[in-house]
């Protein structure tokens, strides 16, 4: 038999050089692999940048991640065999390693090893360095041993697959960014309908054990509530899967889908101060004793003891009559405020924004948080997508802004009288247009601050209250540094601008950068894993997601278009009849 010690040296590689906090310089003796190495049990590229050695310390193995690879002339080469003294010796090419310490790896028993991430001590210069065996370097990979849904597989190591833990995935906030075309909307498709059949298989399997007869197809008690201002999503999750199943609200209704309401009652003074661009003067105390006592004369109590923020049901028409109502009554100066009068009355007499906004007598508050947060009793959707690519752009931001702010405040509510959080996430895609960076010249500035403000507030308290984000953008340098640095998992698709690469850098730790190189030149589909939801940076490439179940961000097909391969009808006067 052969000992540990013998089998140690078979998979030395170099001597440690030199040592610094932050990187490991190590010398790759001459008899090393040059090309290829076997210690995964098959033949594999080394060295490799982002490959993984081992380093002794103490009572555990340090784990280095490859940063750079070099080769310089050494006068005085270490020389294997017969040596012809007398004779000069010529340079000769010596090949030197950075390594970057990502964490350590720790023999529990014989069968068990496990991975830990971050360095408490750093070795000393002539320590050996070891390739990684087979079964340590599946423990690094793969690192915990609650992750449980597969995402996709190691670019690195081929017929590795990489798992998550769905509690450390979303139970954070997880920022997905990467240019168009990179793969960013099938990942963030992809996360959610695989974290949803894994549980649904995981509650099905537990009913299928504990009873003898055939059982009804449980779904999961999950809420992802998808903000979609492109309309990509509005197919990707309607599928006859009972595990797997989506409510649509869409301003543009039809095809089965719910229309998008959210009555003006539900509005707090504040965003109707954006709706209705009252100014400090006169209008936006107009606007306030108008919301109180329109309110108060719904409630039949007193104006002194209602407030303007309160969701008491009422019509668009009765706070126009209030106004006009007070401005008689209290001698207001209507130079003053009819144009904000006026501005209301024209806004609320659009159809695309009545729509939306006018359905006070169709929908309680109540139910209207059953719609978009699930009942609880019959739980037959767990996907709510809300598609506002019909949604007037004069609003779009207010209705997302009183969207946020009641699911945020209902599940704040919920944890004060359940004493437990309901876990519920909601995706921000194409998140530069409502969480964008402070932009002053913006003729929106106060509609697209209130929508960027309550997601911040999300960003710094959702964890507590069972609130989480999924950001996915294509320009990370233009979304809102508040809510970027309080993500703590990133899914990093291919970015090449070199802004966007400067921001990311800034939000990760500094051992960890030199994997952001790879960013520019990754293709389509493979991402950058890395954060609270894995111990290591780890290149995936993403599962593939059936065409069915993708959202509709595909290229365009231009040249099967030009050549007639895939035909175009023309019915302008049914586009524009719609219109």
């Amino acid at each position: 038999m052969r000992s540990l010690v013998e089998e140690f040296f078979d998979y030395n590689i170099g001597t440690v050089n030199s040592v610094s906090k932050n990187s490991i310089e190590v010398i790759i003796d001459i008899n090393a692999p040059e090309s290829l190495a076997l210690n995964a049990g098959f033949p594999d590229v080394f060295p490799r940048i982002n490959g993984y050695l081992l380093i002794p310390v103490n009572n555990y193995f340090l784990v280095g991640q490859i940063a750079l690879m070099t080769a310089h002339d050494s006068p005085f080469p270490k020389r294997y065999g017969m040596r012809d003294f007398g004779l000069v010796d010529l340079p000769f090419p010596l090949r030197k390693l950075r390594l970057i310490p990502v964490g350590t790896l720790k023999a529990l028993s014989n069968s068990n090893i496990e991975f830990q991430s971050g360095v408490t001590s750093l070795p000393t210069i002539g320590e050996l360095v070891k390739l990684p065996s087979s079964k340590q370097l599946k423990a690094i990979i793969e690192s915990e041993k609650n992750k449980f849904v597969e995402i996709g597989s190691s670019i690195l190591f081929e017929d590795t697959a990489i798992f998550v833990d769905p509690d450390r995935l979303f139970g954070r906030h997880l920022a997905i960014l990467g240019n168009t075309g990179s793969g960013k909307s099938c990942s963030v498709s992809g996360l959610i309908r695989w974290c949803l059949e894994c549980a649904g298989r995981n509650i099905n399997s537990e009913s299928v054990k504990n009873s003898k007869e055939k059982v009804k197809i449980n779904v999961p008690n999950a809420r992802f509530i998808i903000i979609d201002p492109s309309g990509e999503y509005s197919k990707a999750f309607q599928d006859e899967n009972a595990n797997v199943k989506a409510t649509v609200f869409s301003a543009n209704s039809g095809d089965g889908v719910s229309e998008l309401q959210v009555p003006l009652w539900f509005w707090n003074s504040n965003e109707w101060k954006i709706f209705a661009q009252a100014t400090p003067g006169a209008q936006e105390p107009l606007l306030r004793n108008a919301l109180r006592e329109v309110k108060a004369k719904n409630s039949n109590v007193l104006p002194e003891l209602m407030s303007e923020d309160a969701p008491v049901c009422f019509k668009g028409e009765e706070l126009i009559e209030m106004m006009k109502y007070i401005i008689e009554r209290d001698n207001v100066r209507k130079d003053h405020v009819n144009s904000m009068v006026f501005r209301i009355k024209t806004l609320l007499s659009d159809p695309r924004i009545s729509n939306i906004i006018e359905n006070s007598d169709k929908i309680t508050l109540d139910k209207w948080l059953e719609q978009y947060l699930g009942d609880g009793e019959i739980n037959v959707s767990n996907v709510f997508i809300i598609d506002l690519s019909f949604v007037p752009i004069e609003i779009v931001h207010v209705i997302i802004a009183v969207m946020a702010r009641l699911i945020f405040e209902a599940l704040r509510k919920y944890l004060k009288e359940n004493k437990v959080t309901l876990p519920t996430t909601i995706v921000l895609e194409e998140a530069q247009t409502l969480i964008n960076r402070y932009n002053f010249n913006s003729e929106k500035i106060d509609a697209e601050m209130s929508c960027r403000n309550i997601f911040e507030k999300i960003a710094r308290e959702g964890r507590k209250f069972g609130v989480s984000l999924v950001v996915s953008s294509q320009r990370p340098s233009e979304l809102s540094q508040t809510v970027l640095s309080q993500c703590n998992t990133f899914l990093l698709h291919r970015i090449a601008n070199e802004r966007d690469q400067d921001i990311i850098a800034r939000l990760i730790p500094d051992s960890f950068r030199g994997v952001l190189d790879e960013l520019p030149f990754m293709p389509s589909q493979v991402a950058i894993l890395l954060g609270w939801a894995t111990d290591l940076p780890v290149i995936v490439k993403i599962n593939d997601l059936p065409y069915h179940h993708q959202p509709r961000s595909e290229d365009p097909q231009f040249w099967d278009v030009w050549t007639g391969k895939d035909t175009r009808s023309f019915a302008w006067n049914v586009i524009a009849k719609n219109w």
